[in-house]
């Protein structure tokens, strides 16, 4: 079987996104983490795109060496190609990083894992907007039904909190309509670039520029310990392996058909924070009603007719 028609199986297709999705929901309690252990306060946000700008120049050093390593010779981008790598790191990592971890410092981690669920209803408008697929009954009605997942973990994770804010659940919303573009961005660039030298050089050139203005901005890590370079190192592996997934099925399939997977990251979010963080009161009947909904969620938009992988030979 050929590496295109591998990743249009269905199975491997949710295999390899929930992969994804499992180090990205992971990736709430890690940042909140490393907070803590660098004692970077909520309101410096200079320090924390500091932080953020290594995290994704390493994740970008990450991919670029597997991948060089894989093809078997250095990923060097063509002339044509840096455009692209510069409207896609604008969205994927300068915007949606400088929106999220200026959010994050302002609200929970449960909080902000639903909150970012959203970014599939963007991803799949953009693409239905700019005519790259069309929005079908059953593609909305899917990510209905997956939103109301979300609005389940909403009643259990957000009950009881704060109200709404701008520099932490505005951020972080701001942030999911920069992982939409990123989606879409990526799904038309990779048509004709190497999903994993777009995704390496990107996560370098975003991460050089958030560390330059937290740098500006007299952002510093005073307090680098042996657990926070883990932390770093982790934040970085995650970066790295879940959005080069990620690109390689967007190259290979619809957008719709892998953003809806999207709706577990809140999933995977919360039940990671609530044991990491020690929130673990967050999970109870909503939550397993959040996960119901949104298994139906993404099942009903990916048992399309037009959608199904067509069958071996």
């Amino acid at each position: 079987m050929k590496q295109n028609q591998l990743l249009t199986n269905l199975w491997v297709v949710a295999g390899l996104a929930l992969f994804s999705c499992a180090l990205w929901g992971s990736a709430f309690a890690a940042v909140k983490t490393g907070y803590a252990v660098l004692g970077l306060a909520a309101d410096d946000w200079a320090s924390q795109l500091w932080f953020g700008g290594i995290r994704f120049a390493v994740a970008g050093l990450m991919v670029l060496l597997f991948g060089s390593l894989t093809a078997r010779k250095p990923l060097l981008p063509q002339r044509r190609t840096i455009p692209k790598i510069g409207i896609i790191s604008l969205f994927q990592t300068i915007l949606q990083y400088f929106c999220y971890y200026i959010g994050l410092a302002h609200t929970s981690g449960v909080r902000a894992a639903v909150l970012v669920g959203t970014n599939v209803f963007t991803a799949i408008l953009i693409a239905a907007g700019i005519h790259m697929e069309k929005l079908t009954a059953r593609k909305l009605t899917g990510s209905l039904i997956g939103f109301a997942g979300l609005v389940a973990i909403n009643f259990s994770g957000l009950r009881g909190g704060s109200g709404f804010r701008f520099l932490g659940d505005g951020m972080i919303l701001l942030c999911t309509v920069a992982s939409g573009c990123s989606s879409v961005c990526m799904k038309k660039y990779a048509a004709d670039e190497n999903p994993v030298l777009l995704s390496g050089w990107q996560f370098l050139f975003g991460g050089i520029v958030l560390a330059l203005i937290g740098f500006a901005g007299g952002g510093r890590l005073h307090h680098v310990t042996p657990e926070a370079v883990l932390l770093m190192l982790y934040l970085a592996f995650v970066s790295a392996a879940a959005y080069s997934v990620w690109a390689l099925l967007l190259k290979a399939n619809p957008v719709s058909r892998v953003a809806v997977f999207g709706f577990t990251n809140p999933v995977f979010g919360v039940l990671i924070s609530a044991i990491v963080l020690h929130e673990r009161s967050q999970i109870n009947g909503s939550f397993v009603l959040a996960l119901l909904l949104v298994c139906i969620g993404i099942v009903t938009v990916n048992l399309s007719p037009h959608q199904l992988p067509q069958a071996d030979e």
